[in-house]
């Protein structure tokens, strides 16, 4: 909490002296039970007056005497409720009113720009108490909230937060719930979704015809949809259920042939999919969980989490078995717990009928699209991937999906930032103009900015197709809506093919657009989130995949000097070709060749990765390179991730973003901690006037000994380890190089590659021992995903400069 003064504060006085204060509590304050805790609190002290929300945030006028005004000032940050985010508390006197009593006031709107919408939570211990109590009239009610949990952000249509702002408007409430929604001292007090069976809304089976699923599905008859459903998932059926922020494809994960038929329906190929679990209890068999992961899994978000599979599980007699089609391959499982009553009545409730107990729950969307949130549009462009459809009548007003997150040197690393997190704002170092950043084309998240606040969107996706741009264009809108930003300045990235900024060129409307280097943002990312201040250089590891470079290469291995206004390229990892694009990301094995030849190895058929290359594209590939045809220089890390995964035998054939990477990871983690001495990296001063750097770093070296333990029968995951190994120690005397050269002390670790935590905190822990400060990722992801938080920060100080 930050406790801000206004016109001198909180004066200090007699305690028997009557006077009033005026207090403004900004932050997220509303829809969250604060006005009916300010009443309780206002009444225990004795004070009268009143509470209102208003755009500022929630502002009381209290009146009483003065050692209980300055108890209340302190208390009232203090004891906010569990959802609350009290950012500051401001004070200033005002003149005695003589109120008799102490007052909840309908809300006011004006300064919109300054409020702040609580993300959606889930469901809390009371609702949930409710829920399974058949004595309760809530009892088995799926829409069941509080002003403690249920939806926010997505269903909010405007602010103030109230219900006729909100999706909920269209349900009347019953004489029952509008008693409570009146009063101050229920828990649903003003409680804006507030429902009930009576009062809705209400849910719905459809069920398609499985000799033509062409035909419009028809309705299930049945008095209990949820009990349908179980039935359906039971006997192996794929249902899309309708969520928080969009549709869940679910099945029984514990079912081959439902989880494989899934994987078929949605081309998922490899990519592993998320589960819900009842109970920790039902996959502590499966992974590891440590205390902190399970604040996280337990907690008001509830994240997907991402867990450390156990090498040898040992299942329980009555543990719940996973399907091996869930995540194949992968050291991790995705898991989550219930978050909304509907999630619990799905997996069952004491007393219900066996159901399944672990459920697969992945996005309900078209490979490559945004998650689906309309009801007819759930129905026809889920047609294909779904047996059956339970929905329900409350619209959802903004896509937003489940939030991934794992922990990582003990603290929370996001890999998505969505559900549950957005619209939360990150607090920033330096002011900023009003301003919207676009992001990038992977894992695209929108900013927009004004003052000291950054509000990020939820995930919007790969913008890689229309419905993803229609999608990006509604979550801009309704951004500005809930945070009253009306953007100045534009920031996208330098890429001059990247969507994301030709959307931004396109909506200049005579506003400046500034383009920011995409590791630089990336950099001023990490800086923003950790409250660097302006004028504070950094140096910046920034390893991802790819980002359109300075010199027009693909850059991803990078060591820059930088601050907010600018950066210097000091560190790269050495070019290679990359020999045609996108085709050479799916196919690693392409990426090891030529790496391979940069090294002067020779393609010799002994070696994993030139086995795996068809002779006929390995003669086409050696005249591409021998003639740069579509080949572009690369200093990517990523892609040397992808190469040596193919080298070791790991990963040929990549079905989803960085699998290659992933799986020489996992094989890595295989290894064990004895796994000799890791490879080297050449480090070498850059001829003058061809890249830019002043250091590169030469893989040969390392590529060089990955054969020679090829050829000795080394173990991929020795191979694995001893590469991870390597580059940790790349980070390390690049850092000191640059410390060396530049005085610097302050590293920041950011960029895609470093979501591999097997690197991360290896890095992290190297550096440290050196007597860096390390900055890591914790409150935006490193991927792509957090690109517009520093791309706003960057074009706010280019911009500016420009002014000045």
């Amino acid at each position: 909490m930050t406790i801000g003064q206004a016109d001198g504060g909180i004066a200090t006085a007699p305690a028997s002296a009557a006077a009033r204060r005026r207090i403004t509590v900004r932050g997220v304050v509303q829809g969250v039970g604060f006005r009916p805790f300010v009443h309780t609190l206002a009444t225990e002290l004795g004070l009268t007056g009143h509470v209102t929300n208003t755009g500022e945030g929630v502002v009381a006028e209290v009146e009483g005497a003065l050692a209980a005004l300055d108890l209340f000032g302190r208390r009232i940050g203090a004891e906010a409720p569990p959802l609350a985010v009290v950012e500051s508390v401001e004070a200033e006197d005002v003149a005695v009113t003589g109120d008799a009593a102490f007052r909840i006031l309908p809300s006011r709107g004006e300064g919109l720009s300054r409020t702040l919408v609580s993300p959606d939570a889930a469901t809390c211990d009371a609702c949930l108490a409710e829920l399974t109590d058949p004595a309760d009239r809530r009892h088995r009610h799926p829409f069941l909230t509080c002003t403690h949990c249920g939806p926010r952000f997505t269903i909010v249509t405007g602010v103030p937060y109230d219900r006729a702002l909100t999706t909920m408007d269209r349900f009347p409430m019953c004489p029952r719930c509008a008693r409570e929604y009146a009063d101050p001292a229920d828990r649903r007090f003003h409680a804006q979704p507030l429902s009930c069976h009576e009062c809705g809304p209400r849910l719905r089976l459809l069920t398609a015809d499985p000799a033509d699923r062409t035909r419009p599905p028809r309705p299930e008859p049945g008095p209990d949809p949820v009990a349908g459903t179980r039935r359906l998932l039971a006997r192996g059926a794929i249902v899309a259920v309708k969520g928080l922020g969009g549709y869940h494809l679910v099945c029984d994960a514990s079912d081959d042939t439902a989880v494989t038929l899934l994987r078929r329906r949605k081309a998922r190929g490899d990519k592993p999919f998320a589960l819900m679990a009842r109970h920790i209890a039902d996959v502590a068999h499966l992974v590891h969980v440590r205390a902190e992961e399970r604040a996280l899994l337990g907690g008001p978000v509830r994240p997907v989490v991402l867990l450390r599979r156990r090498r040898d599980p040992a299942p329980a007699p009555d543990a719940p078995v996973l399907s091996g089609a869930v995540a194949p391959g992968s050291p991790d499982l995705g898991v989550m717990l219930p978050y909304t009553p509907l999630h619990h009545l799905l997996l069952g409730l004491p007393g219900d009928p066996h159901g399944p107990r672990l459920l697969v729950m992945t996005s309900g969307n078209v490979a490559g699209e945004p998650i689906v949130t309309d009801d007819e549009e759930a129905v026809r462009r889920l047609a294909h991937l779904a047996d059956a459809w339970l929905t329900h009548d409350r619209p959802i007003r903004i896509p937003c999906d489940d939030s991934v997150v794992r922990i990582s040197d003990g603290e929370p690393l996001f890999i998505r930032r969505s559900r549950g997190y957005a619209p939360l704002p990150v607090r920033l170092p330096v002011p900023v103009r009003p301003a919207l950043a676009a992001g990038g084309d992977l894992k695209n998240v929108l900013c927009l900015a004004e003052g000291h606040r950054a509000w990020l969107s939820a995930h919007i996706g790969d913008m890689d197709d229309l419905a993803t741009q229609l999608a990006f264009e509604e979550a801009e809108a309704h951004l500005e809506t809930v945070t009253g930003v009306r953007p100045q300045l534009l920031a996208a990235d330098r890429h001059p093919g990247y969507r994301s900024g030709q959307w931004a060129q396109r909506h200049t409307d005579g506003r400046p657009l500034v383009r920011v280097q995409h590791h630089h943002a990336h950099i001023a990312s990490a800086m923003a989130e950790h409250g660097v201040p302006d004028g504070r250089p950094v140096i910046g590891v920034a390893f991802d995949g790819t980002g359109y470079g300075d010199d027009h290469a693909v850059w991803g291995g990078e060591i820059l000097l930088a601050d907010y206004d600018g950066y210097r390229r000091f560190g790269q990892l050495a070019y290679v070709p990359l020999p045609g694009g996108d085709t050479t990301v799916r196919r690693p094995y392409r990426m090891a060749l030529a790496h391979l030849r940069a090294a002067g190895i020779d393609w010799a058929e002994d070696l994993p990765a030139v086995a795996a290359c068809p002779p006929e594209e390995r003669r086409l590939l050696a005249r591409q390179l021998e003639r740069h045809l579509n080949c572009v220089p690369t200093s990517s890390m990523g892609r040397l991730f992808d190469a040596v995964s193919s080298l070791a035998g790991i990963c040929h054939h990549a079905g989803y973003e960085a699998q290659a990477a992933l799986a020489l990871e996992a094989a890595a983690l295989t290894a064990g901690e004895d796994h000799g001495p890791g490879y080297a990296f050449a480090l070498r001063a850059a001829p003058t006037g061809t890249t830019g750097a002043d250091t590169v770093a030469d893989p040969a070296p390392v590529l060089t000994a990955v054969v020679a333990d090829l050829r000795a029968g080394t173990a991929p995951a020795l191979i694995a380890a001893r590469f991870h190994t390597a580059v940790a120690d790349l980070v390390r005397r690049g850092c000191a190089l640059a410390r060396e050269r530049a005085g610097l002390t302050t590293v920041a670790l950011t960029g895609g590659v470093f979501a591999n935590t097997l690197l991360a905190e290896a890095a992290a822990r190297l550096l440290r021992q050196d007597g860096f400060t390390v900055l890591r990722h914790r409150r935006v992801p490193p991927n792509d995903g957090g690109l517009a938080l520093g791309q706003i920060v960057v074009a706010a100080r280019t911009a500016g400069a420009a002014a000045r």
